[in-house]
């Protein structure tokens, strides 16, 4: 028997157990186990009815990672699937923490399904690039029918336990704490009343009469939001085949349909964002183990969008924060502002009527720094003013006690400056949330030259807590996402100065994948934000800030883009798409005519290598400063901070895709064309190029 998977006999009930820390993945040891163990429970003659459970604190949580990128070994899990689905003896799946992917394959083709009320279940394979090529597209449907299947499965996501119980998963649920107990207890029911163990396979009652417009419906709005995207259509396939083909004919062209998923140039970059975002958590040079400083209460400085939606972060995790202002008015409009967010949370019936209050109780609003004195955490989210600041942070110096974490939201400014106006810069560090706060997934740790290693811990993990993707990165100019952004927008902007248009810009960067072009990104977040930063980099005398450009006056004139209803695109009431301006292209010929450019027709190719070859450039200098310690983090920063595709694994795996010797000629191209420091093929990137090697093998 295998050390990992055993089989025991509990009166005449026969279980299988996993055990194969920390998730029990179903690797090779694992698959071979459950073969060897199912022979054993078929041929035990006192077991009439089996369990499978699993040990630890999960059920099956997929395939096993360390085997990812390898060729597979049988038994393959398809194959083991099916030998539990043929099972003469009726099989109760006893499920706890997660049934993911294969999991909950392996679940599916047991008879029957009992699950704690904790547990959650679901099919991820589409995040990865992947269809459930393990008979999930084909029996998942049976058990809830076409519709709530392609939900699930197109989207990846998790459902709850009461959620599966109800759409038909599972069998049944289980207040308990354990899931073999409750299997158990289901099994003897089995018994006594006579349950039908009908296979998975043969249930059609739910797919019969399946209307074929359905899967053209899907298709179609599949077209809309993810015309890019590969694998989300062929899981459309794979379910329509459970619809209309015999079982095992369904099962054939899943089996075709996940094979050219495995194909697919997608996987590689959504199996590398995957990793990426894991691997971003473990700080090199941060040992593991560094102790943590206790986080149980927040004060948020700044009751605006940002500071409104740090405070909603950490409500939604249950973590009291302090809301300050200094002024009575703009109090009230930022707390107003957090209950509007979460009544129309209410509203999409994501939030109770009770839980909108008990978040909104864990938001205390406050105009008294006082009150911040045992605030173990105060994150400041006032605009990008050095001045002001440094003045908040001296005031919180005197106020707060030892030992809290004093952290700055700002997405551009010094941190080690903003440190010198307190007396413990081992305390300050950067936590820049991205715009809107409680939905963006970034948090973007910025370590200044003094911050302690235990407020870098504590900082990387309270993102965790607060279910952000927390990356740790060091001091400059707008940081990593940032400094690499407003490369782009320079480019961009000087696209447009040639002869493009704004609208061709962003369509070439929305073509590519991203949720938005740079120009409608902007009138998002506000154009006077860019503008305000532009206009303190002149006046430091910053010999690389920007000239004033087409944007500031537009800013100038208080178009300041969505939020004023006007900005490089002009919106109308209550709507927030972009629509082209006849003003805007006035202004923007009046600009060329000033600066003496005659229009040129700018083809889409040239403005996706000056938007992107830039960023990478950019990134390679990131890179050899030490700003970013991998060229994962740049990755992770670019596709959960500002939509960077995942299916193409971030810039710099982007790049190392298209191979940097094309990538570096192309930017020593544009920097004898266009001239530029921007263009200045930075040292690492014309370093690897000529030895033919990747970001990733840094």
């Amino acid at each position: 028997m295998s050390n990992v998977v055993q089989y025991a006999r509990q009166g005449r009930t026969g279980v299988i157990t996993v055990d194969y820390p920390p998730v029990n993945a179903l690797g090779l040891d694992v698959r071979t186990g459950l073969l060897q163990a199912l022979e054993a429970a078929l041929a035990d003659a006192e077991a009439d009815v089996l369990v499978l459970a699993a040990a630890g604190r999960t059920f099956m949580a997929g395939a096993d990672i360390r085997e990812f990128g390898k060729p597979s070994q049988p038994p393959i899990l398809p194959d083991v699937i099916a030998r539990f689905d043929a099972s003469p003896k009726p099989i109760v799946a006893a499920i706890h923490g997660t049934a993911l992917g294969g999991g909950l394959e392996l679940a599916l083709a047991c008879h029957f399904r009992v699950a704690l009320r904790s547990a959650r279940l679901g099919l991820p394979e589409v995040k990865l690039g992947l269809l459930p090529g393990s008979g999930g597209t084909q029996r998942l449907p049976r058990l809830i029918g076409a519709v709530k299947a392609l939900d699930m499965i197109i989207s990846g996501d998790p459902v709850s336990a009461a959620a599966a119980l109800e759409m038909g998963i599972i069998d049944a649920l289980d207040d308990g704490d354990s899931a073999l107990d409750a299997a158990l207890r289901f099994a003897q029911r089995v018994r006594d009343e006579s349950l039908p163990a009908i296979p998975v396979r043969e249930r059609t009652e739910r797919i019969a009469g399946t209307d074929p417009a359905l899967f053209a419906e899907v298709r179609a709005g599949l077209a809309k939001r993810a015309p890019q995207l590969f694998s989300p259509h062929r899981c459309v396939d794979a379910v329509e085949a459970a619809v209309t083909l015999p079982f095992e004919d369904g099962l054939k062209r899943e089996r075709e349909l996940f094979l050219a998923c495995m194909d697919s140039p997608q996987r590689a970059g959504l199996i590398h964002a995957f990793f990426a975002e894991r691997e971003a958590a473990k700080v090199p040079g941060l040992p593991a183990g560094t102790p943590l400083r206790p986080v149980r209460t927040v004060a948020v400085i700044g009751a605006g969008t940002m500071g409104g939606g740090i405070a909603m972060c950490f409500a939604n995790a249950g973590i009291p924060v302090l809301l300050l202002e200094v002024k009575q008015e703009a109090l009230d409009k930022g707390v107003a502002g957090v209950r509007r967010n979460y009544e129309a949370t209410a509203k999409k019936g994501k939030l109770t009527a009770a839980e909108v209050e008990a978040r909104m109780g864990l938001i205390r609003p406050t105009l008294d720094y006082a009150d911040l004195k045992d605030a173990d955490l105060v994150i400041e989210a006032v605009f990008e003013n050095m001045a002001i600041k440094k003045q908040i942070f001296a005031t919180l110096d005197r106020v707060c006690k030892p030992g809290a974490i004093l952290a700055t939201n700002t997405s551009t400014l010094d941190i080690d400056e903003i440190a010198t106006a307190t007396r413990r810069p081992q305390d300050v560090v950067g936590m820049h949330f991205f715009s809107p706060a409680n939905v963006m997934k970034l948090l973007e740790n910025v370590r200044g030259a003094k911050t302690a290693d235990d407020v870098a811990a504590t900082v990387m993990e309270v993102g965790k807590r607060i279910g952000k993707v927390s990356v740790l990165v060091g001091v400059c100019y707008g940081f990593v996402g940032n400094r690499m952004l407003h490369q782009r927008g320079r480019e961009a902007v000087a696209l447009v100065d040639e002869g493009a248009s704004p609208q061709q810009v962003d369509k070439v960067l929305t073509d590519f994948g991203f949720p938005m072009g740079q120009f409608a990104m902007g009138d998002l977040a506000g154009i006077d934000v860019g503008w305000r930063i532009r206009e303190e980099r002149r006046k430091a005398g910053d010999p690389d800030a920007p000239e004033p450009n087409w944007v500031d006056k537009l800013a100038e004139q208080g178009r300041f883009g969505q939020k004023t209803g006007a900005g490089i695109y002009r919106y109308e009431p209550g709507s927030r798409t972009p629509l082209p301006d006849p003003e805007v292209e006035a202004l923007i010929a009046a600009y060329r005519a000033g600066k003496g450019i005659a229009p040129r027709a700018v083809p889409d190719h040239e403005i996706l290598e000056r938007c992107l070859y830039v960023m990478v450039n950019e990134g390679a200098r990131i890179l050899e400063e030490g700003i970013a310690a991998r060229a994962l983090d740049v990755d992770v920063v670019w596709i959960y901070g500002y939509g960077f595709p995942a299916y193409r694994g971030g810039p710099m795996f982007w790049a190392d895709r298209i191979g940097l010797k094309t990538v570096y000629e192309a930017v020593k191209r544009f920097h004898e064309t266009l001239g530029g420091t921007q263009w200045e093929p930075a040292p690492l990137l014309e370093r690897l190029a000529r030895e033919g090697k990747r970001f990733g093998d840094l």
